[in-house]
């Protein structure tokens, strides 16, 4: 035993826990955590430039290798409840990360202290747990906790309060000897995969589902395997994107009204089985609900329980982990197969395959201003299979989901169900900190890169580099087609007269703000594309670019203010804005055209 702080403990539990960065802003109510962190060291850490910023890059952070916990720190009163949308986000997309905040001394929270907040109160609807610790001696037991509680069940965030005086205060506690506490996860029975696997196999054109539980499980190999195993197609939900290879014969695209593919929802459309493993039902992935339930069974595998029969009654649902789940999954297709008693699944395959083949949107435009189906187009071509995008909200996340190719778990790294503005940029230096080796490409429209535009300047102190593609309308995209519902263009024009342009640049003055000038002054570099056949060597200049300075690069592209994404309100009612594609010639982003 040692005597040490509060604060000192906590590190030496973070270290234990294998955590070596942190993203936060310091401030006087966590400034003993701080000394700690400096003290003890091993725990690295980014600074950001806002607080909400820090609680994403965490996130970020998590999101991109299995096993990570991202740490987020702030001071008190309004540090936390900055961050409460990074842990909403991750909350609503079972990423764990831990937030700690500091507090005014326990004998004055009550007393209206300066930057004295309930926010174990404020942060508990948006957490696994929060909680303020009041005892010095149970600093250490409460991040063991933490830990547990986050890596346990269905993964979420956890948020620790910390008064001031509880950190400076000396305890005993061991380092040492420490040990981690057994995280639980629940395990499907076999009886339980027996009776799916039976139902299954009655199926004349069943489907899988692939939720970002089984990438939160680390189960994208056994769910490619059972796939291929039992020769049926899979669905992969945008949490999902990138279990299975978009090039992989079994993978039958996304479905849903926004981020889907034509070929996905007709393919959901023709199937009589569905068996959902680590997903959620979203609505954006079904629609209207008696649509997407109609003449088709469900089974239903989640690691949460009151995720079972939520949105709707599924016909069978087990409880379990993903990962788990599949080895069992495996283990009895492989003895029914060797009976013989696995269905052929080739024609439904190629019925599939058959689609997406055909049931293509068209991305070739020459138009100038650029239209965004041909900025997917061109990313396509440049960044390959390896690249890690990251993206948020908007039609920018949108159109990317319908355009773009994923080939690897965790290569599409996005923000599903909360879609905070802002989310993008240091959700991607997250990445970047986390896989120092990768081809980070963040996607941001241009409100969404406006919102937390400040953190590009952590990018350039920290050397953290990745390629961000600006495409720019001057318009809140999304948010106008949506008001078309209303007959109104009202308040959504991110468009004025800047007065900073050049007479050759008044064109461009019409779009607002100039988002090369302010990255160059925040320390990154910026390019400008206004032509289509423009944007594949501004690319290719912005690797070099990043490459040598070792900053984030932005590549902003102008486009036409107004194009309609296709989306609609049910999966049989999608609108189709643009003329389609109607074969491989005439839709070079396909997947065919790629391999």
């Amino acid at each position: 035993m040692a005597k040490m702080t509060a604060a000192e403990a906590a590190i030496h539990v973070l270290k234990k826990e294998g955590v070596d960065v942190a993203f936060g802003v310091p401030g006087a109510a966590i400034n003993p955590f701080y000394a700690a962190m400096r003290k003890v060291g091993g725990v690295d850490h980014v600074l950001a430039r806002h607080v909400e910023g820090a609680s994403h890059m965490a996130e970020g952070y998590t999101r991109t290798i299995a096993g990570n916990i991202g740490v987020c720190i702030g001071t008190s009163g309004p540090a936390g409840t900055d961050m409460i949308t990074g842990l909403y986000s991750a909350s609503a997309d079972s990423i764990p990360i831990l937030c700690i905040t500091g507090q005014a001394p326990r004998a004055k929270m009550h007393k209206e202290d300066f930057q004295a907040v309930d926010i174990q109160s404020i942060a508990g609807p948006v957490t696994k747990w929060a909680v303020t610790v009041m005892e010095p001696a149970q600093v250490p037991r409460a991040f063991q906790k933490a830990f547990q509680i986050m890596r346990s069940s269905r993964p979420g965030p956890v948020l620790i309060d910390l008064p001031i005086d509880v950190q400076m205060t000396e305890i005993e506690f061991d380092p040492d000897t420490y040990e981690s506490l057994p995280a639980y996860k629940p395990s499907a029975s076999r009886a339980q995969i027996e009776k799916a696997l039976t139902m299954l196999n009655k199926a004349e054109k069943p489907l899988l589902v692939a939720g970002g539980g089984i990438i939160n499980a680390d189960a994208s190999e056994q769910l490619v395997e059972f796939a291929e195993l039992t020769g049926v197609p899979v669905i992969p939900t945008l949490m999902g994107w990138g279990t299975i290879p978009d090039d992989h014969p079994l993978m039958a695209g996304m479905v849903g009204l926004q981020t889907s593919h034509r070929y996905g929802n007709a393919t959901m459309l023709a199937s009589d089985f569905v068996m959902g493993i680590g997903n959620r039902w979203a609505n954006r992935h079904t629609g209207n609900v008696e649509t997407y339930t109609k003449d088709r069974k469900f089974v239903h595998v989640d690691i949460e329980p009151t995720q079972i029969g939520r949105i709707f009654g599924p016909d069978y649902g087990i409880v379990s982990d993903a990962k788990l789940a599949l080895e069992l999954f495996l283990e009895v297709a492989r003895e029914m197969k060797a009976a013989g008693k696995l269905k052929n699944r080739s024609a439904w395959a190629e019925e599939c395959q058959e689609r997406k083949r055909t049931l293509l949107r068209k991305t070739h435009f020459d138009n100038v201003p650029v239209k965004p189906q041909r900025v997917y187009e061109e990313m396509n071509k440049v960044f390959g299979k390896n690249a890690r995008y990251i993206s948020t909200i908007g039609l920018s996340q949108i159109a990317g989901a319908q355009f773009l190719h994923v080939y690897k778990p965790r290569h599409w790294i996005n923000c599903g169900q909360a879609g905070p503005l802002g989310w993008t940029i240091p959700a991607a230096l997250g990445v970047c900190r986390a896989d120092p080796t990768a081809e980070v490409v963040a996607l941001s429209g241009d409100y969404d890169f406006q919102f937390m535009i400040e953190e590009l300047a952590v990018g350039a102190q920290f050397n953290l580099p990745y390629i961000h593609v600006l495409v720019n309308n001057s318009y809140l995209g999304l948010i106008r087609q949506a008001q078309r519902g209303f007959d109104m263009d009202y308040c959504v024009q991110l468009s004025f007269k800047n007065i900073n342009y050049t007479d050759e640049e008044a064109a461009l003055a019409e779009y607002g703000v100039d988002h090369v000038s302010v990255a160059e002054g925040l320390g990154c570099k910026a390019l400008r594309v206004t032509k289509p056949e423009d944007i594949a060597p501004a690319l290719e200049k912005a690797r070099e670019l990043m490459r040598e300075h070792r900053v984030p690069v932005v590549v902003e592209i102008i486009l036409e203010r107004v194009t309609n994404i296709s989306m609609g309100t049910d999966l049989d009612g999608v609108n189709e804005f643009e003329e389609l594609a109607e074969n491989l010639t005439d839709a070079p982003s396909s997947i065919a055209s790629l391999t």
